[in-house]
């Protein structure tokens, strides 16, 4: 599917890898200047380097999405450079440590809904008000199937994602008439850092093991790749979805539509 972007402006949080760099990287190639945010600086860079080495136009400014200083900072930036924010990406996550709610680490807790929760309310309280007032504008979540489903020894992942769809949803109804939408997408287990720290923490012994178990349970027979989230995220801000919002888009090669397979990989 040929999405063009030219002329309009995809600000990306968590863009220094993964999901984040490959959204960023698919936005440049079809045509939008991009704004990548990440606290991680040097991957923030590089993402915005290899779209300027690629002939686009792209910045990166460093910010934590926990912080409403850091986050205003970022979407002053992108109107400061480019005058509108047409797609907001709004994606940085974390995923936390494995462990049984009856002894998951409060401290961890905190972190997890820091970043996935308040980071994302966040994004939303200071862009939206922006497209408002341009009266268009895009926004995707990036929630997950544990947004949907549960998922043994991820109390709070799974609480933060079921958090992002509702703040979806809410904000969603919200802003509809005035031009705006908001859109959440669901991926399940993707070829990132995150599955593979998962896997690490699971079996440090040998996690290819549980990576077999994991894709074993997925009907596709492997896990969804980065650049199929970009190509959703990329249909979700474009006008062939000019009537979708408050929904959320499962990208997981069939996982949940199989019920119960979700929480098999997540067993001891």
């Amino acid at each position: 599917m040929d999405l063009d972007f030219t002329g309009k402006v995809a600000l990306i949080t968590g863009a220094a890898n993964g999901i984040g760099r490959a959204t960023a990287l698919a936005f440049a190639k079809s045509g939008a200047k991009v704004v990548a945010v990440d606290r991680d600086s040097a991957g923030g860079e590089a993402t915005s380097g290899v779209i300027r080495q690629q002939g686009g136009d792209a910045r990166f400014v460093a910010a934590d999405v926990t912080k409403s200083a850091e986050v205003q900072n970022y979407v002053r930036t992108a109107l400061d450079a480019y005058g509108a924010i047409d797609c907001f990406f709004n994606n940085a996550g974390v995923e936390g440590k494995w462990a049984y709610t009856a002894e998951y680490d409060e401290d961890m807790f905190d972190t997890v809904i820091g970043v996935n929760v308040k980071g994302v309310f966040l994004g939303l309280r200071h862009v939206l008000p922006v497209m408002l007032q341009q009266r268009r504008g895009a926004i995707v979540n990036t929630a997950s199937v544990a947004g949907l489903v549960a998922t043994p020894g991820m109390p709070a992942y799974v609480a933060s994602k079921h958090a992002v769809i509702g703040l979806t949803k809410t904000a969603a109804g919200e802003v509809a008439r005035q031009g705006v939408r908001v859109n959440a997408v669901c991926p399940g287990p993707v070829d990132t850092r995150m599955i593979h720290s998962l896997e690490a923490q699971l079996n440090p012994a040998d996690p290819s093991v549980v990576t077999r178990r994991y894709q074993s349970a997925i009907p596709l027979g492997r896990y969804v790749m980065p650049d199929e989230i970009a190509s959703t995220v990329l249909f979700l801000c474009s006008d062939l979805a000019a009537a979708i919002t408050g929904a959320q888009y499962v990208v997981d090669g069939g996982r949940t539509a199989t019920g119960g397979a979700v929480t098999q990989g997540m067993q001891h």
